[in-house]
């Protein structure tokens, strides 16, 4: 599993077209991390940005909120933590559900529990979400933008 995870990371990242490439090791990741401001539960840092990519560490304590990213396909790769993501499927709303998608799930969807060096992808505008985080879960979260040149 662990070799399977690091060759779609390793394919992932060589299609990345970075004028001068990324390298950074744990440290440097964890440290981007220490400096994000927390909002909702999330921590978000870049890690690079160019035309067709944007990489971020993402630190989450609490679930998300479901939702799609149209033109965009993410990889995510777990770093530390656990949780339960649910990709596919439809985003319901109820009427109960906030404008900003608390109250949202996703149903039909394929729900698994991720943990260290296990990898999800997403493809453009499929629904994905952050079901359940046990304690926190810390991932890079690798996405393409699909359609520039």
């Amino acid at each position: 599993m662990f070799k399977t995870s690091m060759l779609l990371l390793v394919v992932a990242c060589a299609s990345l077209q970075a004028a001068d490439g990324v390298i950074q090791n744990s440290a440097e990741i964890s440290a981007v991390l220490s400096k994000a401001t927390a909002n909702g539960g999330m921590k978000t840092a870049p890690v690079s940005i160019a035309d067709q990519h944007r990489i971020n560490v993402v630190n989450r304590v609490s679930p998300g909120t479901p939702l799609t990213h149209p033109g965009n396909s993410e990889l995510h790769y777990v770093i530390d933590g656990a949780g339960t993501v649910v990709i596919g499927g439809e985003i319901n709303r109820p009427s109960g559900a906030t404008k900003d998608g608390q109250g949202a799930v996703i149903e039909g969807g394929q729900t698994r529990r991720v943990t260290k060096g296990d990898v999800v992808f997403v493809p453009s505008g499929m629904p994905h979400w952050y079901k359940e985080v046990e304690g926190s879960i810390t991932y890079l979260e690798v996405r393409f933008e699909e359609g520039k040149k």
